[in-house]
């Protein structure tokens, strides 16, 4: 074998001088790396097929999470949504519903994510824009007003709220005869992330880190339906960085969130399996692919090894993926649906469980139903017009693609390490280290489509001036703060305050302790205790996050 592949490498060579592969254009990674021309066997020699690939559905999960994956069943379509009210999402989600979406997805307004009620003069400009503004329990359960919610999963997109949503989502469900227990979906709960990324955080690392305990705690001893986490790369791609730093950055949080729960005596087996991901696909479609079939292999290992896990649904790395929405332009807007069936494509032929397709304009605002409805059809022509679900794996044994996912998995390794020299995933935020890290990539990245070195086809090469023209963006309901602003005031008439006031105490001292929140916000929550009297009682015991400047 060892004299084949010498004999391979000779004619290769060979092969190349012939062809002037050294005069080609070339080519790199989003990470560094040079791509070669040409990939064949000698190229793969390292890999044992057994140990670091098998079989779908089998350790290490390479090749796929389940046996017969598509075979069985398409991946979920999913479609973020809220906007406005309680009562604009919930009519946008029935025609999602009807629109052939068999979940659901919130995205909730900037004063929500931020534990501000919709009536504070500091955030009034920002209610119902770009989500759904929740102020109490009486949203929650018009947002949820005629739907099934114990056949309907639901996944929030919420960080530095998860533990209140969550409280809110099972005490609508019991308005509405659910059990805990009966109630499906996921929860982003990924609030180190946020540190590093978008900015939506409140409290400290530390206090912040123990609410996304609770919520998983809770999740694991009375919701087997529901995944407490759904750990979100895509947002350290959407901040500025690249597919190593996506996935290692994410699995040191992600260990952190586990060595957390396992401090508070959960064995690995009782949550491991509710543990999910969010991971970017984009127009480098092969890039991509390797990528998630190199995490899914690395995270098993990683469960398997280092944290004892013995059962093999402790090890399935399921993801949900969604198309890097800032490859998306506002110019030639069309052309950013030819870039999300790119995305689409990689999503399915890397064995995703779920997929969101952003719409053509969901970059820049709350897309409109034409185009939310666009890009679910996307995915519909994906799963019934292509032959991208008759295969498992249908790119697995390609030379190229096993070279490239073993290079990326070497690669998150490297970034983890990384966290680990910075101190660990809190030091490595408390100090600002990966926010710089991914801030001045970003500034790169940038420079680089403004110098036309990296080419956005129709921005800075190809682009034709007489077809330039402003994209027709979703227009916020001018009356949603108006809305939110008189229920909250009814809510605050209508309750009984001295409930209010005595959950919210209970909060207080629970708070100052160690024990499990949940329980305390539940009851806050069915008191009728708004969003923000909730985070005010919080903030004086935790205090506030103050971003370093780390220059």
């Amino acid at each position: 074998m060892e004299n084949d592949s010498k004999i391979l490498v000779e004619e290769k060579d060979n092969w190349a001088k012939k062809s002037n592969v050294a005069k080609a254009k070339k080519f790199q990674t989003s990470f560094g790396n040079d791509l070669d021309v040409l990939y064949t066997p000698a190229d793969i020699l390292e890999i044992d097929y057994s140990k670091d690939l098998g079989f779908p559905g089998q350790f290490p999960f390479t090749r796929g999470v389940y046996p017969l994956m598509y075979r069985q069943r398409p991946w979920d379509i999913r479609q973020y949504a809220g906007f406005g009210s309680p009562e604009d999402t919930n009519h946008r989600w029935k025609k999602l519903l009807s629109h052939g979406q068999r979940s659901l997805s919130l995205a909730c307004d900037l004063s929500t994510q931020l534990g501000y009620d919709s009536d504070d003069p500091e955030i009034e400009d920002e209610v119902g824009r770009v989500g759904c503004a929740i102020d109490s329990l009486r949203d929650m359960e018009i947002l949820f007003e005629g739907l099934p919610m114990n056949r309907l999963p639901t996944s929030f997109n919420m960080n530095s709220q998860a533990a209140l949503i969550l409280a809110m989502y099972i005490a609508t469900a019991e308005k509405y005869g659910v059990k805990p227990s009966e109630l499906s979906g996921t929860m982003a709960n990924d609030i180190l992330t946020e540190y590093v990324t978008r900015g939506t955080w409140i409290f400290p690392p530390k206090p912040s880190l123990r609410l996304a305990t609770d919520v998983a705690e809770y999740c694991t001893k009375y919701m087997p339906r529901f995944y407490p986490f759904n750990l979100r790369g895509v947002l350290f791609c959407e901040a500025g960085g690249e597919i190593s730093q996506e996935v290692g950055y994410l699995f040191s949080n992600a260990c952190t969130h586990v060595e957390d729960l396992v401090s508070r005596g959960l064995e690995i087996d009782e949550f491991a399996s509710k543990i999910s991901f969010f991971f970017i696909v984009g127009t480098r479609i092969f890039e991509h692919v390797a990528k998630i079939r190199a995490a899914r292999r690395l995270w098993a290992r990683i469960i398997k090894e280092r944290f004892g896990a013995k059962e093999e649904a402790s090890m399935r790395m399921r993801c949900t993926v969604m198309h890097q929405a800032s490859e998306f332009a506002a110019i030639e807007p069309e052309l950013n649906l030819v870039r999300g069936a790119y995305g689409a494509l990689a999503g399915a032929l890397a064995g995703c469980q779920a997929m969101w397709l952003p719409a053509i304009d969901e970059h820049f605002a709350i897309p409109t139903e034409k185009t939310s409805r666009l890009a679910i059809m996307t995915q519909q022509v994906l799963i019934e017009e292509t032959d991208a679900l008759g295969t498992v794996d249908p790119l697995g044994g390609s030379y190229f693609i096993e070279r490239l996912t073993s290079e990326i998995e070497k690669k998150i390794q490297e970034r983890m390490k990384e966290v680990e020299k910075f101190g660990g995933s809190m030091e490595a935020i408390e100090n600002g280290t990966l926010q710089k890290i991914l801030a001045d990539r970003a500034y790169r990245i940038q420079k680089e489509i403004e110098a036309g070195k990296r080419t956005v086809v129709g921005v800075n090469k190809y682009r034709v001036e007489e077809r330039v023209k402003d994209m027709h963006f979703h227009e916020a309901n001018p009356t949603a703060l108006h809305i939110q602003i008189k229920r909250i005031k009814e809510v605050r008439a209508e309750r009984d305050s001295a409930s209010v006031s005595k959950s919210l105490e209970k909060l207080r001292k629970a708070a100052m302790g160690q024990e499990n929140l949940m329980p305390y916000l539940i009851d806050a929550t069915k008191a009728y205790a708004t969003i923000g009297e909730v985070n005010q009682v919080l903030k004086e015991v935790f205090g506030e996050f103050r971003e370093p400047v780390n220059i």
